[in-house]
């Protein structure tokens, strides 16, 4: 199916096909696991004693090609390895196995289940905030004791080492054959092969092929602007530091009392410059001012800046609060412009955040985006491909 084809599907018929294409993946993949062979296998891990299978097992509902889902659950056993020789609270991983030939008939991670649900965010009190924030800012400084030299994602169980990102938007296949970007040794160098893997997907009419031209234009400015978005090199060190990858708020666990009993989802995980990996986390951002193109930070932001420099890290503080422009940057880089007004109220505070305007017109900056460029031979491509 091509561009237009795809364009011009009712999408009234696409979305119920769409999750009954979801539903069956889900169903074939549960239909492989032997139920059997995993119980007792975590029964074996704990000395003979009895163990179940919650009825309603789930499964991601869009898994990634076999090869990249290994290497993405490799990473995440890495990465919970490593982080349970430091002070952040993580599940304890007990056995895992990645090739599907093993008697469970799928790859599989068993990992302890830690105390505490998932924080809400919105119905927490102002104190009860607070209390996670100051928290918060503990696991950070804790990850700021351990630095790597490079950007990318813990690969290897029983090693430290940083490999190509584990993240299915940062890999690509040639002839077949998996390629996942970096590892890289400056950040600059991550965008640019980012934004460039995104360019290079929608020429090839693989992503974004309802609004092709705007995503090519839009991300063709962001490669011209990787340069400005790492300018603040005075935050940084040169050196990287493992973050989460969905700081959502949901992957905090806390007890009654608020006090945070671990954090899950490792996920995706990856090293970043010390700007980004200790930057304020979405759940502190203030959505409504933020999607507005707003670029002050929250008052939750504020506090989280205050614990830092309580605990001696005055460091972090300005990494919070001046980290506006690469919250943004980061945030309309493979944005899904599905959500059209989102991305506008972003790319606005981006080119506020950058000092370009703050009287953003999109038909005005698509037409002079289009001048800027009209010899860009990758976008006279694109512009030929949907016309």
């Amino acid at each position: 199916m091509g561009p237009a084809d795809f364009c011009g599907q009712d999408e009234a018929e696409y979305e119920p096909a769409a999750r009954k294409a979801e539903q069956d993946e889900i169903t074939k993949l549960v239909d492989k696991i032997n139920i059997s062979a995993l119980i007792s296998r975590a029964s074996a891990l704990r000395g003979g004693l009895k163990c179940s299978i919650p009825h309603d097992l789930q499964s991601n509902a869009t898994s990634p090609p076999a090869e990249l889902r290994d290497y993405i659950l490799r990473s995440e056993v890495a990465t919970l390895q490593f982080l349970g020789e430091t002070q952040v609270p993580v599940p304890k991983v007990f056995d895992f196995n990645f090739c599907e030939t093993n008697p469970v008939g799928v790859g599989y991670i068993l990992m302890e289940k830690l105390p505490g649900s998932s924080l809400r965010w919105s119905l927490a009190t102002p104190e009860q905030r607070r209390k996670v924030t100051s928290q918060l800012a503990d696991v950070y400084i804790e990850l700021k004791a351990h630095p790597f030299t490079m950007t990318g994602s813990m690969h290897h169980p029983g090693s430290h080492d940083i490999g190509p990102f584990a993240r299915e938007s940062l890999t690509e296949y040639h002839d077949s054959q998996m390629k996942a970007l970096g590892p890289f040794f400056s950040t600059e160098a991550y965008f640019s092969a980012h934004i460039q893997l995104i360019l290079d997907l929608i020429i090839r009419q693989e992503s974004y092929v309802d609004r092709a031209v705007d995503a090519f234009l839009i991300h063709r400015f962001l490669l011209d602007k990787v340069s400005e978005a790492c300018s603040q090199s005075h935050l940084d060190d040169g050196k990287f530091y493992l973050k989460h990858a969905d700081e959502k708020g949901d992957q905090i666990l806390v007890d009654d009392e608020f006090n945070i009993t671990g954090i899950i989802d490792w996920e995706w995980a990856h090293t970043d410059s010390k700007s980004a990996a200790f930057n304020s986390p979405i759940v502190l951002l203030p959505v409504a001012d933020f999607y507005a193109g707003e670029n002050s930070i929250s008052e939750d932001e504020t506090f989280f800046a205050e614990c830092f420099e309580a605990k001696g890290h005055p460091d972090l503080g300005l990494i919070v609060r001046n980290g506006r422009l690469i919250h943004r940057f980061r945030f309309c880089c493979g944005y899904d412009l599905a959500d059209w007004d989102g991305f506008l109220g972003l790319f606005a505070g981006l080119l506020g955040a950058m000092g370009i305007t703050n009287d953003f017109h999109w038909e005005i900056w698509k037409a002079e985006a289009l001048e800027r460029y009209k010899y860009d031979h990758q976008l006279q491509k694109v512009i030929e491909i949907y016309n």
